[in-house]
């Protein structure tokens, strides 16, 4: 995973993220926890109902990632392996 090293003071840090900062960080967690893992169930529940179970499903797993360790690596994971992927079907040059 790619980190930024980047200076953030409050003047530059957009107000959306520091309203997002002073929410206490149990809350946050809590939060995050539960919208996650309710757009990852929407996602599973779209496997067999009709709808767009590939991006949904991704979609809970990032949003638990901003919160949960164990979701940041499976997210990194999967992009590791959307690469692979990817350099596999690209024509050999």
């Amino acid at each position: 995973m790619r980190k930024l090293d980047v200076m953030t003071t409050a003047s530059t840090t957009s107000p959306i993220r520091r309203t997002w900062r002073r929410i206490p960080r149990q809350a946050r967690r809590i939060g995050v926890a539960v919208a996650g893992t309710a757009v990852l169930l929407a996602g599973v529940a779209l496997i067999v109902l009709p709808g767009p179970a590939v991006l949904v499903i991704p979609l809970g797993f990032a949003i638990l990632a901003t919160e949960f360790h164990w979701a940041r690596k499976l997210v990194a994971r999967a992009r590791e392996y959307g690469r692979r992927f990817k350099r596999r079907l690209a024509p050999a040059a």
